[in-house]
């Protein structure tokens, strides 16, 4: 993801609180899905609900780094990739399949994943390399949306495979140690040391060098995927409800 932060004050306190309603709403909405692939992971015993759901965040959120939001967070607004609020949904997902159905299957999950991600910049390629019809004008659109730029992308797939590894193997050590108590401590200690990797790392991969400012462009990222991840938290325990019993 390609994101530029700043921050800055609203001058009028409503707009400000329904702004930041409406990306708490947001991000309530999104999450939200996950229950229905839990459900489903319950009635068949499989994980292809929520795998499936993994994939589409994670697809999502490449197309969805193309627009740089603003999100009111009462004091401040902070701008980063609209991807944020779906891609940080993705480590919760990693946590409800760890919970139900183990480590090993999380990074099975992960590695489908990252094949769907190197077929799709593939095929979007290859529709972007194709002559338009001459009575067709998106041409510059499609580039501007779905061009990938090779060492962004590089560093979205090497950040990708570690930031979701490396939550994986912190929930199932914090599980083992914990004796599969403190759910919150096992899906919190677990997803913000694997977010701030991920926004450390890809920022780093993607920019340094470049002359972006690096610190600045990681804030915004900060604030809103921890901003999901304690938003989140309530959603573990109901998608471990769901799910019925751990492994």
């Amino acid at each position: 993801m390609h994101p530029c932060t700043e921050t800055y004050p609203f001058v009028n306190s409503k707009e400000r609180e329904v702004k930041a309603m409406l990306t708490i709403i947001a991000i309530l909405v999104i999450t939200t899905f996950t229950i229905a692939g839990s459900y489903y992971a319950r009635r068949f015993e499989k994980p292809d609900g929520l795998i499936a759901l993994y994939v589409l965040f994670t697809t999502l959120s490449q197309v969805m780094a193309a627009k740089i939001a603003a999100f009111d967070l009462m004091v401040v607004t902070v701008t980063a990739p609209a991807a944020v609020l779906v891609f940080a949904v993705t480590f919760l997902i990693t946590d409800i399949v760890n919970e139900k159905f183990g480590q090993k299957q999380v990074h099975e999950m992960i590695l489908i994943t990252f094949v769907t991600q190197l077929a799709m910049m593939v095929f979007l390629y290859i529709g972007g390399a194709l002559p338009p019809a001459p009575f067709w004008t998106g041409q510059d659109a499609w580039n501007s949306l779905l061009g990938a730029v090779p060492r962004i992308m590089l560093a979205s797939w090497i950040t990708f495979l570690v930031s979701e590894n490396l939550d994986a193997w912190i929930f199932a050590v914090v599980k083992r140690k914990t004796k599969g108590r403190h759910l919150w401590a096992r899906n919190v200690f677990s997803t913000v040391p694997a977010l701030t990797v991920d926004t450390v790392l890809f920022v780093t991969l993607a920019f340094a060098g470049t002359g972006a400012p690096i610190w600045a462009i990681m804030v915004g990222q900060f604030v809103t995927k921890y901003l999901v991840s304690v938003l989140n938290i309530p959603f573990m325990y109901i998608n471990r409800y769901v799910l019925g019993s751990s492994k």
